[in-house]
């Protein structure tokens, strides 16, 4: 006969006794953590399985237990769709005692998690998704938006083309919460700083052909096209722009809000040299990043994109809290996490504000030249840090109700 936590709990109730047996029920259940990613879709190499591996590694690392109990990680395909979402997330807190939810990169199905992870009082950590309202209008005493937002993204890569002299741009804007978010941030910046936008085309959610979107931009009297999109979608655009001659940037420049590592490397630098855009991490920037992206590349034979390294550091920060205050109940671990400061390859002196969001660096890079490049993940080049608290909204600046 097998023996089960469920076969001993019925036992103990049966026969009484089931104060007596909560240490042996408690030594028996794993504790468990949740991994809702995009496995196999147009964000999937963003976050996707090499994500999950990320949250393994780190459990590994952080030695496989916490609270006397072995960790265990459940993952799940979230397909980008709400419900789906939703109907996991409500399944592992009601049936598998999850602790908390880590997740990455679709915004509309975030803003879901945070709402059921605020009505479980469950911590969730959005890797991935960008949007504002995380740490907005709809932010949780239980949520953390960790890796970036769509203002950081935006913040950046705006200001660096502005100062640059090109004022007029063109959206080509993915159709719902994220891309918004990100065009509308963008935007702020654009008119703050006297630009102005002439223009957008909004596209679906994993578009193959972008060319009548890419010809308004052409024909319009923008100097940038900005992609408020990502993945698959980025990736997509960025190689039509190409075979239509217009990456050249005689006319116009292509400024990609949202683009990570694996992107680059989709689509060539031979297409994507000189591109100008924001990140939160670049395995190659120190001794730190290095390590961590040579030990991942070992287990995974790919780099780390900022959404995979952010999701082992936020990983990592958690653990340690749970372990520092010997409980999962959220207020109290939140409360750790936010008063502790992160301090690893990822994040230096980062730290977690009263609205969920979680403040350090951003990056300003460029797109190499395929000559400039030693091997095939040599893809990037750091030009300028962007301080913590130029990167990010500032808590006054939030709508959060919290701050």
């Amino acid at each position: 006969m097998k023996i089960t936590v469920l076969s001993v709990l019925r036992f103990c109730s049966l026969a009484g006794f089931v104060t007596l047996c909560q240490p042996v029920i408690a030594a028996e259940e794993p504790f468990r953590i949740g991994v809702l990613v995009d496995m196999s879709g147009v964000y999937s190499g963003i976050g996707g399985p090499g994500g999950v591996e990320a949250v393994k590694m780190a459990v590994n690392d952080f030695g496989g237990k916490v609270l006397g109990r072995p960790i265990e990680v459940l993952s799940a395909d979230y397909q980008n769709k709400v419900d789906i979402t939703a109907a996991r997330a409500r399944e592992w807190y009601d049936r598998d005692n999850v602790s908390m939810i880590i997740e990455s990169t679709d915004s509309a199905s975030a803003l879901a998690l945070q709402k059921l992870g605020l009505d479980k009082k469950k911590i969730t950590i959005f890797a991935g998704s960008a949007t504002t309202d995380l740490t907005g209008k709809q932010c949780s005493p239980y949520g953390i938006h960790y890796v970036y937002n769509t203002y950081s993204l935006a913040n950046g890569t705006a200001r660096a083309i502005i100062d640059e002299g090109k004022k007029n741009w063109f959206f080509i804007t993915a159709d719902y919460a994220f891309g918004h978010s990100l065009e509308d941030n963008a935007t702020a910046v654009i008119k703050q700083e006297g630009g102005k936008v002439v223009g957008k085309a909004l596209h679906p959610l994993s578009t193959s052909d972008f060319a009548s979107y890419l010809m308004q931009a052409q024909s319009s009297p923008s100097e940038v096209i900005a992609l408020a999109n990502a993945g698959r979608d980025t990736q997509n655009t960025i190689r039509q722009a190409a075979q239509f001659g217009m990456m050249n940037g005689q006319k116009q420049v292509i400024a990609p809000l949202l683009i990570f590592d694996t992107d680059l490397k989709g689509v060539g630098l031979k297409s994507a040299q000189g591109l100008e855009f924001t990140t939160a991490f670049y395995w190659d920037y120190n001794d730190k990043t290095r390590a961590f992206g040579k030990k991942y590349f070992s287990q995974t034979k790919m780099m780390p994109t900022m959404v995979q390294a952010g999701m082992y550091s936020a990983i990592m920060h958690y653990l340690k809290a749970v372990q520092a205050v010997g409980s999962d109940d959220a207020g109290k671990v939140m409360a750790q996490m936010r008063g502790s400061p992160i301090n690893d390859f990822f994040a230096q002196d980062g730290y977690i504000a009263a609205n969920g969001q979680m403040f350090h660096d951003m990056y300003l890079a460029e797109a190499k030249k395929p000559s400039e490049s030693k091997d095939e993940w040599d893809l990037l080049k750091i030009l300028k840090v962007i301080p913590k608290d130029k990167a990010f909204e500032s808590l006054s600046q939030s709508a959060c109700p919290l701050k």
